[in-house]
């Protein structure tokens, strides 16, 4: 004997019927009862997809680029204000500014925009990092070499269009630069001033519904001998006043998509 309980044969043909009944009844149970088994409010719904994030490049020389931390101020802010579903893209990678903050960005030191476009740079930074939003701060370094202001305005045309040819809805906001008075060029400053007095007719020049472009004043208010530490980068009050201009012409833009959205 091992122990185990035997049934004679007729009895486990019935035990085999019986079961396969029971299984017969739950298939069935099953098949009609769907909607009742789909309101199970112990089953999780599926995750909804979240939106993805407005990918923004901050495009433009040393002042964008090292360090930059108007860029952090800005991100910051814009983190304490709720803007927080956002991606600063770029090829170059943040800076120290005393705080972790998203800081890839496109700014590189010495260049002239006229540089970009001559050695067809920008096409390849936009392909790598697809914005929708591209600030761009450029100019100075074309300024300080004396390119004149019809010329850097051709360059400014063509790189917005490299950016819609990239991305036919993308939102530029173009800054009018700061003040800049560098040792040993007396006339940088009033070729600050043409620039930024040419700038707003040619943007209307460009602008379109599709791809907006908003002029950003970085001049007014700005004073080279307290807000730069020489003349032309700009120092903690200078960063400071950067990002609070940029502020809300940034998110002026992202509740503009927000609403597209």
């Amino acid at each position: 004997m091992d122990g185990s309980v035997r049934f004679p044969l007729p009895a486990r043909r019935a035990l085999t019927l019986s079961g396969l009944l029971a299984l017969v009844c739950a298939v069935l149970l099953g098949l009609t009862t769907p909607t009742a088994r789909a309101a199970d409010p112990r089953v999780e719904p599926a995750a909804v997809p979240a939106a993805e994030a407005t990918r923004i490049m901050a495009l433009g020389d040393s002042i964008t680029g090292s360090p930059g931390c108007w860029r952090a101020l800005l991100w910051q802010d814009m983190q304490a204000a709720g803007y927080t579903d956002v991606d600063f893209v770029g090829s170059r990678t943040p800076d120290g500014c005393g705080f972790p903050y998203d800081g890839e960005h496109e700014g590189h030191g010495g260049i002239l925009t006229t540089g970009i476009v001559r050695d067809n740079l920008l096409p390849g930074w936009l392909a790598t990092s697809d914005p929708d939003v591209v600030m761009m701060t450029l100019g100075t370094n074309d300024v300080w070499s004396g390119v004149p202001t019809p010329t850097l305005l051709d360059a400014y045309s063509t790189l917005v269009g490299q950016m819609r040819a990239a991305n036919p809805d993308v939102r530029v906001l173009v800054a009018q630069i700061l003040p800049m008075a560098p040792v040993g060029c007396a006339d940088c400053g009033a070729r600050v001033v043409e620039l930024n007095a040419a700038i707003p007719a040619w943007a209307a020049g460009l602008d379109s519904a599709r791809s907006p472009i908003t002029v950003v004043d970085l001049w007014t208010g700005f004073d080279t001998g307290t807000d730069t530490y020489d003349g032309v980068h700009p120092g903690d009050s200078g960063i400071r006043k950067m990002a609070d201009v940029w502020f809300p012409a940034l998110t002026g833009v992202l509740d503009e998509l927000a609403q597209l959205r």
